[in-house]
Parts: structure tokens; sequence; C-alpha cells
């Protein structure tokens, strides 16, 4: 059996990006057994989210631990035509999707304006999409139709997720999903809407009640083995979310079995 997997999110959000821990845990221990559709939010759709995401994140690094630069950024900014970006891939190149949305996070959160083309041009490079087929694929109406398809489901909360409204965002009269909200669904039409920034003990909870029968692998027996199986270079607390090492373990393991890239006050690793 397969559990699909909607996650709803936004390249420009820093808190689904310090959420990716968490995410990247649940895709460690069940694998295959997990079938993920990514879908954008579009945050800066709503009046004073572009400039509420431009004062920054000074403290989340701090307290959760991707290398997230503290400081403001120069002017707001919409996150509506990277996530077209990340809607274009899905529809193009899925095996790419991914890829992108990442290359997109780490450049934001390093300071980038995620709205900047040349920005979004280096994250497809990154994520090994030709700019040129990017750009065919952005201004389709097949991606436009898709991009406002995510946008009105996310925007249209299941019945669970409005009954925990305080993790709902948007205004009164039109809530939305915050980001990263997990639908889980199974075979037989159950689901179960996990909204906003939550634990990891909450998505394990809802794969064992819909399906109960996926095997969970168990944490890498080193670092070197996750960071070979990362399909990009893993943050510190990515490593230590996956693995259960403390961090002084964690950066002793990755000194030695892996290659540091300096984000911020931190850094990703990859494999030696």
């Amino acid at each position: 059996m397969v559990l699909a997997i909607s996650l709803f999110t936004d390249p420009a959000c820093p808190f689904a990006f310090s959420a990716e821990p968490r995410r990247l845990r649940l895709r460690w221990h069940y694998g295959e057994g997990l079938e993920w559709t990514t879908r954008m939010i579009v945050l800066t759709r709503e009046p004073g989210e572009a400039e509420g995401l431009a004062q920054g994140a000074p403290g989340l690094q701090r307290k959760f631990g991707m290398p997230i630069d503290p400081a403001p950024y120069p002017r707001p900014s919409s996150s509506e035509p990277a996530c077209r970006a990340v809607v274009a891939a899905r529809l193009n190149a899925p095996e790419r999707q991914e890829l992108l949305l990442r290359a997109l996070r780490v450049r934001r959160m390093a300071g980038g304006l995620i709205d900047d083309p040349m920005l979004i041009e280096a994250a497809a490079d990154d994520a090994g999409i030709d700019s040129g087929e990017m750009a065919v694929w952005v201004a389709s109406e097949e991606t436009g139709a898709a991009l406002e398809a995510d946008v009105a489901a996310a925007r249209s909360p299941a019945p669970a997720a409005r009954a925990l409204d305080h993790k709902l965002g948007g205004p009164r009269e039109e809530r939305r999903y915050t980001a990263p909200t997990y639908e889980f669904g199974d075979a037989s039409g159950g689901m179960i809407v996990v909204p906003g920034f939550t634990p990891i003990e909450a998505y394990e909870v809802a794969v064992a009640n819909l399906a109960p029968e996926l095997e969970r692998r168990p944490a890498p027996d080193d670092v070197g083995e996750l960071l070979d199986w990362a399909p990009y270079p893993l943050a510190t607390v990515e490593v230590m979310a996956i693995t259960g090492l403390r961090e002084a373990d964690a950066r002793a393991a990755l000194a030695r079995a892996g290659e540091p890239i300096p984000s911020g006050a931190d850094f990703y690793w990859r494999p030696a």
C-alpha cells in the first residue's frame, strides 16, 4: 500500500523551511510507502504578507536550526513567480520539482528576493532544469491553471483543519492552510489533515492510523549513509533529526563523512 500526502507549502515561508527536518525524517522512515504531491499556497496573495515576510526571521535559526539569514530583506517580494516555477516543474519535470523547491528555499533563506528572475533562473540551474525550457513551462496556460487550483485548494481547508482555526492563516472571510500543511489520504478515501508547523509525532500518528502496514525504516547506521541517500546537501539539524544524534555527535560525524557548505551561521553537508 502507498499512502498519499498532499503537502501545502511556499518557498518564501521560513517556518516551512524550518520544518524540513521533520519532512525529511518522514521520507527516510517510510520511503516509497509515501506518495507526495507538493502544492503551492502563494502566501503573498494576502495583503501585508509580503511585507511581513520582508522583516525576516531573526529568531528561527536559533530556535529550529535551519540556515536562515536573520537580516530583513531589502524590499517585500511576491512568492508567486517562484510558486509558479515549482508548479511548472511538477507538470513537466516532476523528478526535478523537489530539487527546484529546495534550491529556491536555500537561496531565499540566504537573503535572496524570491521574485527575482535571476534567483529563479539560478535555482533552476541548481536543480538541473534548462532555464529556457523553464521559461516556456512557466508561461503556459496549463501551469497557470494548476497554480490557481493549488491556491484555491489551500484556501478551502478541510473541516478537520477548520476545527483548528488557530493553525490556519488568511483573513476571516477566506481562511487558508499555513505552511507546511499535510493532507494524508488512503485508497478508501480516509483523510487526516495536519495543518501548520507541527511536531513529527503528529505525522507519524497519521501514517500509523491510515497505513499501519507500512514498514518504518530505522534511523541510518551512519551519517555517510544518510548523506548518500539525500537528493541534496542537508543542514546539520536535518541530519540530527533523522539520525537522532545530539548536536556535538552529529557535527563530529559530519566532519568525518561530509563536506561542509557554509550558509549563514551554519552549514549544509554533502558527501565527502
